[in-house]
């Protein structure tokens, strides 16, 4: 039986709160539909306000017994939880493709991204060592103690099941906080067997709660305003986070933003030309490209632009579009309709005034799918430059000066990452620190690591997730005052 029937056979698609499943206040429902095919593969549990109150009400009471707890029995749970995910790796990939519609392969690959958050946490669970220093005058020592901000809201999007719950639930346990889980309501079903997998492993009721809704504004808006509510950890669009951050103001809370991006991808004259294609791949067509680290602009030097753009093409031609369960698959559909159409007409005002070197369109029949797509010499006034793609589209501009390039790069209100390929690695470190960006991959297509801190500048986000720093976001330091 595979995972996704279990959970409709168990009754599992419903909510989970205080260490029980639940239907919906009202009872109502949503359908999860399989980009693929476009089918409904099951109907999940809506969450009202006051289904998300009372996920508030069980993460309060059990917020005492578990702060106070050990942190090496915290940092148990969670390496337990990692090593269960990957005794059920495959099931978890096939899940996330079921919902998502992702290939495979990158499902595998989230799977094991994400559970490393756990083992990541597990460890650092216990590193909470706060500071004890002597005053500036001489006289006095200065501690400082950092407790769990409290009850958690947790905020993930739709293109990484697994790994944006993961990169959240893990560091919040592992501070000592408890949380309630709001998922995307286009890909529930993830979030809801990682609920069923803490209960299995002996986490305490209502230490994680997952609420799904598809009244995602009026549900996390009732959260947010209840004072047992200290946290607001979310990853999403930037326009989202304006809004969450007006709600959040209300009863300033503190809050954790990763949003939007718009990276950059730098190829200077000197670059390695293999390894850039190479990384250009993997940093466009990860997940077909809907990922907010997804290279979506590409800045490439003159001499080397048109063979950099022909290989490109040539590896993107390359690539299997198809059901992401089917074997050999590379790519699998876009979320939804909305998602393929916003691409497309994207591709076609920046087709206007370039040339699409492959791909450029949607193959016909069921399914959200688009084709892997290169244009070059697009205008600088294209759309496509100042608008997150989220597909598999990578639009080439050339550049004939690096300053140009990087001021080009830096024209933008978010600043998540950048990449960047040289061959000259002291100028490849000189022009990193001119890119206004939170992250930068120079000579690598993939940057994300749960021991590096992941997070961005300008309108991409506020705090860290990940390393030592994503512990951090849920705990606040206290200084006791003392006359020693």
């Amino acid at each position: 039986m595979t995972l996704l029937a279990r959970l409709i056979t168990e009754g599992k698609t419903a909510l989970h709160i205080g260490g029980e499943w639940a239907e919906a206040s009202d009872g109502g429902t949503f359908p999860v539909v399989d980009p693929a095919t476009e089918e409904t593969i099951a109907e999940v549990a809506s969450g009202t306000e006051a289904d998300g109150i009372a996920a508030v009400a069980a993460a309060h009471a059990a917020l005492g017994p578990w702060s106070e707890s050990a942190p090496r029995q915290r940092g148990e749970l969670l390496r337990k939880v990692f090593e269960m995910l990957m005794e059920r790796e495959r099931d978890f990939a096939e899940l996330i493709t079921a919902e998502n519609g992702k290939a495979l392969s990158d499902s595998i690959g989230e799977m094991r991204y994400g559970a490393e958050f756990f083992r990541w946490f597990s460890e650092e669970a216990v590193r909470n060592r706060g500071e004890m220093y002597r005053s500036p005058a001489g006289d006095k020592r200065i501690f400082v103690i950092d407790q769990p901000v409290g009850v958690s809201v947790l905020i993930t999007p739709w293109n990484f099941p697994i790994a944006m719950g993961t990169r959240k639930i893990a560091p919040a346990l592992a501070a000592g906080c408890t949380v309630v889980l709001k998922p995307a309501s286009d890909t529930p079903l993830a979030a809801l067997a990682l609920a069923d997998l803490f209960a299995e492993a002996g986490c305490p009721p209502g230490v994680v709660n997952v609420v799904p809704s598809r009244r995602s504004g009026p549900v996390v808006g009732a959260m947010l305003a209840d004072s047992r509510v200290r946290k607001l950890s979310f990853t999403g669009s930037t326009e989202v986070g304006r809004t969450l951050l007006e709600a959040a103001a209300a009863r300033v809370l503190n809050v954790s933003m990763e949003l939007g991006g718009n990276a950059p991808f730098l190829v200077l004259a000197d670059a390695d030309l293999d390894a850039a294609v190479a990384g250009a791949m993997q940093a466009k067509m990860r997940n077909a490209g809907e990922a907010c680290t997804a290279a979506n602009r590409f800045y490439v030097a003159d001499p080397v632009a048109d063979e950099f753009a022909d290989r490109l093409s040539q590896a993107m031609a390359a690539l299997r579009v198809g059901p992401g369960m089917e074997p050999g698959v590379d790519v699998g559909p876009l979320i939804n309709a909305t998602t393929r159409d916003k691409v497309a007409a994207l591709v076609e005002e920046a087709a206007a005034g370039g040339t699409v070197v492959t791909g450029g369109r949607a193959p016909k029949g069921k399914g959200y799918f688009y084709l892997p797509t290169v244009i070059k010499d697009v205008a600088r006034s294209a759309g496509i430059l100042t608008t997150e793609i989220f597909g598999p589209v990578a639009p080439i501009v050339r550049f004939h000066d690096v300053d140009d390039a990087i001021t080009q790069a830096n024209d933008t209100a978010t600043g998540l990452v950048a990449y960047l390929y040289t061959r000259d690695e002291r100028k490849g470190l000189e022009v990193a620190e001119r890119l206004e960006t939170g992250m930068v991959g120079l000579n690598r297509g993939l940057i994300s690591d749960p021991a590096a801190p992941f997070g961005g500048v300008k309108e991409s986000g506020l705090g860290r997730e990940g390393s030592h720093h994503g512990m951090r976001e849920f705990l606040e330091p206290k200084y006791v005052a003392t006359n020693w």
